[in-house]
């Protein structure tokens, strides 16, 4: 029997979502709290791989079970769990289902604030230099929905077999003061890195390091990047995750200080 939950999790201390050796994995806590409380060894299979540090207020895996349980299972897993993961829901699904390659849009939402504050630290990005344009960042948001290779964006071009992301929707808001700002983006798929990249190159438009022509250069003659840095992980979350055969509800959100 093949089941889907639907999970959150603060990526603050994790080294990603997939299980490796020798370091914490959101993947290894979670299989490892399941096969205690279900008393088998289950595997899960997520709907992406996050990297160190980054959140995810909806994500979704799917397991394979022996035998249907006859309790609470969200409750006794988020007894066992630790404060920084949570399962919303379990429900099952057909047997060819899966959670990764099933996924036709994900959204990512990447969070910057510019005034030091202890309660967002490690769950968004704190930026203290040069005043940020907001207005020309939001001129280069705008542009990525009229191309499609992104290959200027990836941090491992060399992984894979396209560079090409249907991206279907994009956003850069800010709070009246500017000291808070929030870049959303919705696609069929995503590269390694690419949303901390696009970000980091937004930043740089921001405080007039990159023009808005070199920007669509990126876009427009897609190539190799030298990636000599990216913003933080710590603004980065994953928040929207669909399939076109289940309609989720959403349990939780990014931190509420931005609105």
């Amino acid at each position: 029997m093949k089941y889907f939950l639907q999970i959150a999790y603060d990526g603050t201390a994790y080294r990603g979502w997939q299980r490796q050796e020798g370091v914490l994995g959101i993947q290894e806590t979670l299989e490892e709290t399941l096969s205690q409380v279900l008393g088998e060894t289950i595997s899960v299979f997520g709907c992406g791989r996050t990297d160190a540090k980054v959140h995810a207020t909806q994500y979704f895996v799917h397991m394979e079970v022996n035998a249907k349980w006859d309790y609470d299972l969200v409750y006794r897993l988020n007894q066992n769990l630790p404060n920084d993961i949570a399962v919303f829901e379990v429900f099952s699904v057909a047997d060819d289902a899966h959670a990764r390659y099933d996924v036709s849009e994900r959204t990512y939402e990447y969070y910057i604030h510019t005034n030091k504050n202890p309660f967002f630290d490690d769950r968004s990005f704190l930026y203290q230099h040069k005043k940020l344009d907001c207005e020309r960042m939001k001129t280069a948001v705008n542009l990525l929905l009229n191309y499609t290779d992104y290959l200027s964006f990836c941090k491992t071009p060399d992984h894979n077999n396209t560079t090409i992301c249907t991206v279907t929707g994009v956003s850069f808001i800010w709070t009246k003061s500017k000291d808070q700002m929030k870049f959303t983006i919705t696609a069929n798929r995503f590269l390694r890195g690419m949303v901390r990249v696009i970000v980091q190159r937004l930043v740089d438009i921001g405080r007039g390091d990159l023009s808005l022509e070199e920007f669509e250069e990126m876009l427009l003659k897609p190539k190799s990047p030298e990636i000599k840095s990216m913003v933080s992980p710590s603004g980065l979350y994953l928040t929207k995750v669909c399939y076109s055969y289940h309609d989720s509800p959403f349990f939780t959100k990014p931190p509420p200080y931005f609105n």
